[in-house]
């Protein structure tokens, strides 16, 4: 199964989709455009630039109002931006299908961390403050939707003042001040290292993440529109690369699916959501030992890493291996033993195995770890229910 890769704050399956992440690149990399080009999908209207990035004139007289004492200050624009933090609803940070432009995001906060920052970077440009987009070095983490995983990654915004003219006869070269703008508590609580992204890297994982959805809703040519679009946004975006050989391999392009994923490796040899992807399109095309050989290197890279545990204890849990799913959500919890998703997936297991008592029991440390309030809500609707079924 394939994995996605997204940038939701900022992105799948074991083979997964991406749904964001980037790495810089050197000028005298080759791109071939054409890996881009199939004609057998239909091509569908996507978002221009300036749709994704615009303000509509509602938001822009709010603004106004907001700031009608005179320029905006940084100390302002923080009290703004902290706004945003605070009642976009962090439950949904990691929700894979929110993907809305800037004026979109404003009128729901419920949107994921990407949507989010390029909200805060359209108004930190329109008060006149620069802006510079981060990619937040964040662990291999993978969310599950509709039977996929998703490589998630992660973006936030710094907002800097800028040297102003002081009644034109001078200028201050004091060095400008400036807050990050982070709408993910976890990245918020830990020092993870940044790397400065451009705003085209922004658009190409909009578009890359709005690809990926709609190839785990089955339709092809507006998942094509959108990962055509991520490469020529961005040709240096290996994510999107990475989707669209996962798109070219489930329409049974398999040539043109590996020229995608080493056009990926090319770009960033370290992917390794590309490199599972490649290994499965080997074993699929009668490579099997190449396949495994790749995977097995992946397996020896990934075997600390407590999420990946819980990728591979749901993929034995669907495959109804209870005991070596429940071996992988164990170790998931001796790495980590803060991750609710760990006790969640032991109490999965126990519920199969008709353990009511050590289920409640897992599912109950689940909800006490737990932060997110779409989590919370779901352990304690589980929770409930385990009680209602014990009682008779």
């Amino acid at each position: 199964m394939p994995i996605f890769k997204q940038t939701l704050c900022l992105s799948a399956l074991l083979s997964a989709l991406i749904l964001t992440g980037c790495n810089s690149t050197s000028g005298s990399i080759h791109i071939d455009q054409n890996i881009g080009l199939n004609s057998t999908f239909k091509r569908v209207a996507v978002e221009s630039e300036h749709d994704v990035f615009h303000l509509d004139p509602k938001i822009t007289s709010q603004l106004t109002l907001f700031f009608k004492n005179g320029t905006p200050q940084l100390a302002q624009t923080k009290a703004l931006m902290q706004f945003l933090v605070d009642n976009g609803e962090s439950s949904l940070a990691y929700q894979s299908d929110a993907n809305l432009t800037a004026s979109q995001a404003y009128y729901n906060l419920n949107a994921n961390c990407l949507s989010l920052s390029i909200l805060a970077y359209s108004l930190a440009e329109h008060l006149g403050f620069d802006a510079q987009f981060q990619r937040v070095h964040i662990p291999e983490y993978w969310d599950q939707s509709q039977g996929y995983s998703l490589l998630t990654g992660h973006v936030n915004l710094v907002v800097s003042e800028t040297n102003r003219n002081v009644d034109n006869s001078h200028i201050l070269y004091t060095r400008p001040k400036s807050i990050v703008i982070d709408f993910d508590p976890n990245s918020r609580r830990q020092a993870f290292s940044t790397s400065n992204i451009s705003k085209q890297r922004i658009l190409a994982m909009f578009y890359s993440n709005k690809g990926a959805m709609a190839l785990v809703n089955a339709d092809n040519d507006k998942a094509y529109s959108y990962l055509s679009a991520a490469v020529k946004a961005d040709p240096e975006y290996s994510g999107a690369w990475g989707n669209l050989g996962i798109l070219y391999r489930v329409a049974g392009f398999h040539e043109q699916a590996e020229q995608a994923y080493q056009q990926a490796l090319t770009l960033d040899p370290e992917n390794n959501n590309v490199l599972g992807n490649l290994a499965l399109l080997f074993k699929l095309t009668d490579r099997v030992d190449e396949g495994e050989k790749i995977l097995a290197r992946l397996e020896d890279k990934r075997k600390n890493n407590p999420y990946y545990l819980i990728v591979k204890g749901n993929e034995a849990l669907n495959a109804q291996q209870y005991s070596q799913a429940l071996s992988f959500f164990r170790r998931a919890k001796k790495l980590d033993h803060h991750l609710h998703d760990s006790y969640f997936g032991m109490a999965k297991v126990y519920y199969l195995r008709d353990d009511l008592e050590r289920a409640k029991y897992y599912l109950s440390k689940a909800y006490e770890l737990s932060e997110f309030d779409h989590d919370r809500n779901r352990y304690q609707g589980k929770l409930q229910w385990l009680q209602a079924v014990a009682k008779n």
